[in-house]
C-alpha cells in the first residue's frame, strides 16, 4: 500500500486518515491547525445534512455516516450518542429529501405554538472535543503520525495527497467558490434536556451534549471573522429559549464561532495523486464516514 498524507485536521481528514489507516495505508496527517482548533470542534454536530449539495451523493454519504455512527454510539469515549429530536416547520412540507437516510421519521403533533408541522427521528449528535480525541486515538492506535504543519501548497513528494483542507481549499484546490459561511453559537450548562430541537428556518437549533447545551445558530454567507458578536449571542440565546423555554436562566459556558467550508457542492474527486475531500458545508460529522469511504476507493484505484 502506499503512503498517504492528509492535509487538513478536522473531522473529514482525521476520519479519512482513520479509514485509510483501517484499508492498510501508512498515513500521517499534517495540518497548520490541530484538531481542537478547527470549525470543527465548534460544531453543535447534530447529525443533519445542512448546506451539503448534490442530494443524490449527499444522501448516500449521510446514510453511510449514519450508520457508523449509529454504531459508535456503543462506545462512549466516541462521544457519539443517539438521541431524539423534533424539526420543527413554519408550514406543512413533504418529507425531507434526506428521508431515506434515517430508519424512521414520524411528523410531529405535539408543536410549539407558531409551528404547523414537524418530524422527529433519533439522530447522532456527537460532542465534537471528545470525538475529535477519539480519531486522533485511533489514528496513533493504527500507527499513523499527526503533525502541525504550516504548508504552503500541497505536498508533491511522490505521496497520495488527500486535500481536507476545509476553506484552506480556496487555496490549495485553487477553488475560489469555496467561502466561509459564518456560524456563531452559545454553550450554556446542562438544563436536564435530552432530546434536540431545530428550527430549520430560522436556523435556531438546541443540541444537548452530556455535560452541556450548544444553542444556534448564525448563517453568514462570505464572513471571516470568528470573534463573537455579543449582540447575536442574546439574539440566538432569545430565539433558542422562545423554542425550548427549560433553557431560561442556563449558565452561559462559552461563546464560539466557526466558519463553515461552503461551495455548490462537495468535491469529492481524484485528480492525479490528489484526492480532493472539501466543501462540505455545515455537513461534515453528517458526511464524514461516507466521504472517507468514498476516498478509501479513490486512494486503491
Amino acid at each position: 500500500m502506499r503512503r498517504v498524507i492528509v492535509v487538513g485536521a478536522g473531522v473529514v481528514g482525521l476520519t479519512c486518515a482513520v479509514r485509510l489507516l483501517e484499508a492498510g495505508h501508512r498515513v500521517d496527517v499534517v495540518a497548520r491547525d490541530l484538531p481542537l482548533e478547527t470549525t470543527s470542534a465548534v460544531a453543535a454536530a447534530l447529525w443533519y445534512p445542512f448546506r451539503a449539495t448534490a442530494q443524490d451523493r449527499v444522501t448516500a454519504w449521510c446514510t453511510t455516516s449514519y450508520a457508523v455512527l449509529e454504531a459508535l454510539a456503543s462506545d462512549e469515549r466516541s462521544g457519539v450518542r443517539m438521541l431524539t429530536g423534533t424539526e420543527v416547520l413554519r408550514e406543512h412540507r413533504p418529507d425531507p429529501w434526506w428521508r431515506a437516510a434515517v430508519p424512521a421519521l414520524d411528523r410531529e403533533t405535539a408543536l410549539p405554538p407558531g409551528y404547523a408541522d414537524g418530524w422527529t427521528f433519533v439522530s447522532p449528535v456527537v460532542d465534537m472535543p471528545v470525538h475529535l480525541r477519539w480519531l486522533v486515538a485511533r489514528i496513533d492506535e493504527l500507527g499513523g503520525t499527526l503533525t502541525r504543519m504550516n504548508l504552503s501548497a500541497l505536498p508533491d513528494d511522490g505521496a497520495l495527497v488527500v486535500n481536507a483542507t476545509g476553506l484552506g481549499a480556496r487555496h490549495f484546490g485553487a477553488d475560489p467558490s469555496v467561502h466561509p459561511v459564518r456560524g456563531q453559537v452559545v454553550v450554556v450548562e446542562q438544563v436536564g434536556l435530552d432530546r434536540w430541537t431545530l428550527d430549520g428556518d430560522g436556523l435556531t437549533y438546541v443540541v444537548p451534549r452530556a455535560a452541556e447545551v450548544v444553542v444556534g445558530g448564525t448563517d453568514v454567507e462570505g464572513e471571516w471573522s470568528r470573534t463573537p458578536d455579543p449582540a447575536v449571542a442574546e439574539q440566538v440565546l432569545h430565539r433558542a429559549t422562545a423554542l425550548v423555554p427549560e433553557l431560561e436562566g442556563a449558565r452561559v459556558l462559552r461563546h464560539k464561532v466557526g466558519l463553515r467550508p461552503a461551495r455548490p457542492e462537495v468535491r469529492l474527486e481524484r485528480v492525479g495523486d490528489v484526492v480532493h475531500c472539501y466543501g462540505h458545508g455545515g455537513a461534515g460529522v453528517t458526511l464524514a464516514w461516507g466521504c472517507a469511504a468514498d476516498v478509501v476507493g479513490l486512494a486503491d484505484d
